[in-house]
């Protein structure tokens, strides 16, 4: 199925799976079209899926003292779920909303749950997804420390320069943990250059 050819290449970059593996995983697979605005979780719901995009983008953000919090972007090619609520059960914390019309594989955590149990390979690649997911959280909460609103953007615009022009100047100067004037003149600068 070339909906799963994206999906396929990301796994196997974590670990290849023999052609009965694949087959068995495939099976668990889910294709499913969003549209803007549309959620993957809200807070206060329990995490039932792993979203992989093959298109689109969705925000992870959440809610203080009716003040929305943007705390990071995925794009097509990136796994995507509120990940506290899908390995501790308990209700997410934050809203995943998609930002543009989004297509998006879907594993059921308990399908991906069973395939682990009796894959070694399964486990393998769960493993290495959840490393993989708190060395980018670690990098994130690096870059907010040491480096200026000017580096980070730039590195969020290198990531996905096509759809970092469509997402509003308020999600993104929250993400960037900067005032939206701010966002304006960095956006002044580096078309200047």
């Amino acid at each position: 199925m070339s909906d799963f050819n994206q999906i396929k290449a990301a796994v196997f970059s974590f670990q290849p799976l023999d052609d009965t593996e694949w087959a068995e995983f495939s099976q668990t697979l889910h294709l499913k079209t969003y549209k803007k605005g549309d959620f993957l979780i809200r807070d206060g719901e329990v995490e039932s899926q792993i979203y992989y995009l093959n298109t689109g983008a969705t925000r992870h953000y959440f809610i203080r003292d009716g003040k929305e919090f943007t705390v990071d972007f995925q794009f097509a090619g990136d796994f995507v779920t509120a990940y506290y609520s899908l390995i501790t059960r308990e209700p997410s914390t934050v809203f995943v909303e998609v930002l543009e019309e989004t297509m998006a594989v879907l594993i059921n955590y308990r399908e991906l749950q069973s395939f682990y149990a009796h894959s070694h390979h399964g486990e393998r690649i769960g493993r290495l997804m959840a490393e993989s997911q708190y060395i980018k959280r670690l990098r994130r909460e690096m870059d907010l420390l040491s480096r200026t609103a000017e580096e980070r953007y730039a590195g969020l615009l290198k990531r996905a320069p096509a759809l970092i022009s469509n997402i509003s100047v308020k999600h993104l100067s929250s993400y960037l943990g900067i005032q939206p004037e701010s966002l304006s003149r960095i956006r002044k600068q580096l078309l200047g250059n």
